[in-house]
């Protein structure tokens, strides 16, 4: 059997609906955000006395990079399972791509790693989710409100501070290669991508 022939990178605001959108492309996908540093790392950006979460500093681009290029080399990869309630990693799962030739890899920080997939040959695409601030915000409260990631006056302050942020976030996402479309666009564009690199009986 071939090996796959690239990694499709979803990024997008927080609660943007990256998770479903990559799900609609019917492809195998790699959530980005089990990536993330546990909360005891001595390493994490800090906003005065709490811990930074939005800082791509708060991610580990590295083992995220390079867990990507396991899945395109073997097809398959033991990959963290994050629990964001509790600020730690919990668990592994092992990721089988099951002979597709692209998956996709979704996340706040997956601009982050645009470059880097791109130089060591692991890019097929790479995109930013892009709908209504109104939207997202409404979304991801509720999203993290039902898995109870904190204290609802924290998700709440915090649904905020992203709405404002929500431009400038997109912005430095397509300054990183990530192109800004809606859902339907990039499932559109992921499709056709797959048409170009057909299964493998």
């Amino acid at each position: 059997m071939k090996r796959p022939h690239g990694v499709v990178l979803l990024a997008g605001p927080s609660g943007s609906g990256k998770s479903y959108i990559a799900q609609r492309t019917g492809l195998p996908v790699l959530c980005l955000d089990d990536f993330y540093k546990n909360g005891d790392d001595p390493t994490l950006p800090r906003r005065g006395d709490q811990v930074d979460w939005e800082s791509p500093l708060s991610w580990d681009a590295g083992a995220a990079v390079d867990t990507i290029a396991r899945l395109l080399r073997d097809g398959k990869a033991e990959v963290p399972v994050y629990a964001i309630g509790a600020d730690r990693r919990v668990d592994t799962r092992v990721l089988d791509l099951a002979g597709s030739p692209l998956f996709v890899a979704e996340g706040i920080f997956a601009a982050e790693i645009v470059a880097e997939c791109r130089r060591r040959g692991l890019l097929a695409g790479a995109y930013a989710l892009r709908r209504p601030r109104g939207a997202t915000f409404l979304r991801r409260l509720r999203r993290d409100l039902a898995e109870q990631r904190k204290a609802p006056g924290v998700l709440l302050r915090r649904g905020l501070t992203l709405l404002r942020a929500e431009p400038a976030v997109l912005r430095r996402q397509a300054g990183l290669g990530a192109q800004p479309a809606r859902g339907g666009e990039i499932v559109r564009r992921v499709t056709e991508l797959l048409a170009r690199h057909p299964h493998l009986p």
